[in-house]
């Protein structure tokens, strides 16, 4: 089969692969019909992750018809025939952690135990397509996908809804709400994004239905500042105006009550207070992260105020704002996506209207064309926001 592969730091191919069979009696295999690149793939391309191998095959976005089940699946949950978008978590159902609906801590999906011990102090879930660090399991920019634990995972699409309209339910839909619930908006809240990509662009579509009086976009490409203020957003172009300046006087000078981080560590210096050698170290690396937005988010919050980081960090951060954090009573939430627990209900509202998750796909093409979209969306050509390969 083909299948899109990290082919070394800062290079994807496609190439022909084996196909995948079932390996476990919980295993199930679906034939993509389509995937997504998402900016943590970025991650892995720009070097950021570690032990990924050549001919990784990447994904972690999909969804497509399930063509084979494992004996231990039960028919009245998933068959040979059933649409289904599939979360990019791989949860067992049965741990501690997934009885909590804490899916992306679950303690029996990776294999690779020992290896996220040593980087986390404790195990995370698998994933697919996301480095043997979270398992080695292929991902699903693919013509085929093994799902493990294919039972807990998959959600059956019973309407005809478009695959754009449902794909993002396999991760940045279900991070982005969960972003703006982690802050437990209230009504009349104002809540402060950092970051109008596609998790950020969710997320504040969400703080929107949760209660917020007013969502503020804070980005510096005028296309996706221009897409969120479409949406009913305030835009902020840091790369124009001093951000904490600009807050304070959407605040009458209290600061966002709530505050998302939705970049990570492909954070630009987001405003010209930031420390020089803060800079140096993005761009010598020296620096293991780059929480530039985190940092502007927990110092901008009002005190008493909750910030939620969506972004994916990996290692350790240098110079974070402990005092401001401490000292101001303020809340830091944080998590990979528990998935599974917002597929259903998140459906729900996109088959009611209240989610219109195709408004931030700005290109499709074929799996062939992975290189090219790839290219697009790291340096945000054409307007690029999210690219959907058909397969």
């Amino acid at each position: 089969m083909k299948a899109n592969t990290w082919a070394g730091r800062n290079r994807v191919e496609v190439l022909e692969v084996p196909d995948p069979m079932l390996l476990n009696r919980r295993d199930a295999i679906v034939r993509v019909t389509s995937t997504a690149i998402c900016g943590s793939d970025l991650h892995l391309v720009d070097g950021y992750v570690p032990t990924m191998q050549k001919g990784d095959v990447l994904g972690h976005e999909f969804m497509g018809e399930v063509v084979e089940v494992g004996p231990g699946v039960d028919p009245g949950r998933l068959r040979i025939g059933d649409r289904v978008v599939v979360p990019f978590t791989i949860a067992c159902g049965n741990c501690a952690a997934c009885v909590a609906q804490r899916y992306s801590c679950c303690e029996n999906s990776n294999p690779n135990v020992g290896m996220a011990e040593k980087t986390f102090g404790h195990p995370v879930a698998g994933m697919f397509g996301y480095s043997h660090l979270t398992g080695g399991y292929a991902g699903g920019q693919a013509e085929y996908v093994r799902v493990p634990f294919a039972d807990v995972g998959p959600l059956r699409i019973e309407s005809d809804l478009s695959d754009e309209q449902v794909l993002f339910l396999s991760d940045i839909l279900p991070t982005g709400y969960m972003g703006a619930e982690m802050c437990e908006i209230r009504q009349g809240d104002v809540v402060a994004v950092w970051g109008a990509g596609p998790v950020g662009q969710f997320a504040m579509d969400s703080a929107r239905l949760l209660g917020a009086a007013m969502v503020i976009a804070i980005d510096q490409e005028p296309y996706r500042l221009a897409m969120a203020q479409e949406a009913g957003h305030v835009p902020v172009n840091f790369a124009e105006v001093d951000v904490p300046a600009r807050l304070a006087d959407l605040t009458s000078g209290r600061g966002p009550d709530k505050c998302i981080e939705a970049v990570g560590p492909a954070a630009s210096r987001c405003a010209a207070r930031v420390a020089t050698d803060h800079g140096v170290e993005a761009v010598t690396h020296a620096g293991v992260e780059r929480p530039h937005a985190l940092n502007q988010a927990i110092t901008c919050c009002r005190s008493g105020g909750v910030v939620a980081a969506l972004g994916l960090f990996g290692g350790s951060v240098d110079k974070f704002p402990a005092g401001a954090w401490m000292n101001r009573s303020l809340v830091l939430r944080t998590g990979q996506c528990h998935v599974q627990r917002y597929m259903r209900p998140l459906l729900a509202r996109i088959e009611r209207g209240e989610f219109d998750p195709a408004r931030i796909v700005t290109h499709v093409m074929p799996l062939d064309q992975a290189p090219y979209g790839f290219e697009l969306f790291k340096y945000k050509k054409d307007d690029c926001e999210k690219v959907v390969l058909k397969v």
